[in-house]
């Protein structure tokens, strides 16, 4: 457990000097501000391209491993929703929040480096691949809720899913991961090689995305204080850091996906709860103080959780 826990801390650690940093005012927040857009625009996407562009996917599906990490969400967005309602009380547009809040993984800005650092090159390629459809399907998913709980709790006309499909399809037209994972499949299917000097400058931009963007997401929590609504905030962490990640394990195990590509998985699954849950709230009205406590509360015990799924799978 202690080598296991050697590889989650410094992940962790980054994240406190980010917070620490901008808390302290070390850092003033547009730094953060500008830290995350690097990160998001150009160094995560050079690592996403880089692992796409040089992997091999010979015999290779993703429909599994799509199929064992959505088992995950699902299960575990429909546990959130259903412990908002029906124990806690709550509306169906905070029912969204916290089914969503309890099943968005950080995947880009924790999800990344963690399986980066423990899995390696293989695990990375999984985590690339799950980025594909991810994003597109959980801002759907969570937009079409919000809309249709929206209707029911305001009284307000839900949008057709159409027209909410076509929106969110043009934001992810100009997304830098989507490009990223476009370009970096296609390059990789047209046989070419980077030449050296290219492949260097490569390997650095991309080389920066793990720990730009552990001390941009530290920078961030600063943002989301944990007030309000602690019960119903504690109870969706417990479902985020242990049912989430529990359930992409089975699911890994039932369809029996590749050793690497279940690691990381189960390890992304288990980080902290991704920023976007609370774009959607604020979006929506709904939710806002529920998403900041859980993306805080799972970022202060997420080095617990992380490290034992990675005792779990070693």
């Amino acid at each position: 457990m202690s080598s296991v826990l050697a590889n989650v801390l410094p992940v962790f650690i980054l994240i406190l000097v980010g917070w620490l940093a901008a808390k302290s005012g070390l850092l003033k927040a547009e730094t953060g501000d500008a830290l995350g857009e690097f990160v998001f625009k150009i160094a995560v996407p050079m690592l996403i391209f880089r692992t796409l562009a040089t992997a091999h996917f010979e015999g290779v599906s993703p429909f599994r491993l799509w199929s064992a990490y959505f088992i995950g969400v699902a299960i575990t967005w429909t546990a959130g929703h259903l412990v908002a309602r029906h124990i806690f009380k709550r509306d169906a547009k905070i029912a969204v929040i916290a089914g969503m809040s309890g099943s968005f993984a950080n995947n880009v800005f924790i999800g990344l480096p963690l399986v980066s650092h423990i899995v390696g090159q293989d695990g990375l390629v999984a985590i690339s691949i799950l980025l594909a459809i991810h994003l597109p399907i959980m801002m759907i998913a969570g937009t079409i809720l919000m809309e249709s709980a929206s209707a029911k709790v305001d009284g307000t006309a839900a949008r057709s899913v159409g027209a909410v499909l076509k929106q969110v399809g043009s934001n992810l037209a100009r997304n830098p991961l989507v490009i990223a994972l476009i370009a970096g499949l296609i390059f990789n299917l047209s046989g070419l090689t980077m030449n050296a000097p290219i492949g260097m400058v490569v390997d650095q931009i991309a080389a920066s995305a793990s720990p730009a963007a552990l001390v941009s997401i530290g920078m961030a929590l600063t943002r989301y204080p944990i007030k309000g609504d602690l019960g119903l905030s504690s109870s969706v962490t417990v479902l985020k850091l242990l049912l989430m990640p529990a359930a992409v394990f089975a699911a890994s195990w039932a369809l029996n996906l590749p050793r690497d590509w279940a690691a990381a998985l189960v390890l992304t699954s288990s980080v902290p709860t991704g920023i976007n849950a609370w774009l959607i709230a604020q979006r929506f009205r709904s939710g806002q103080s529920l998403a900041a406590s859980v993306i805080s509360i799972t970022t202060a015990f997420g080095v617990a959780s992380v490290s034992f799924w990675a005792w779990v799978l070693t």
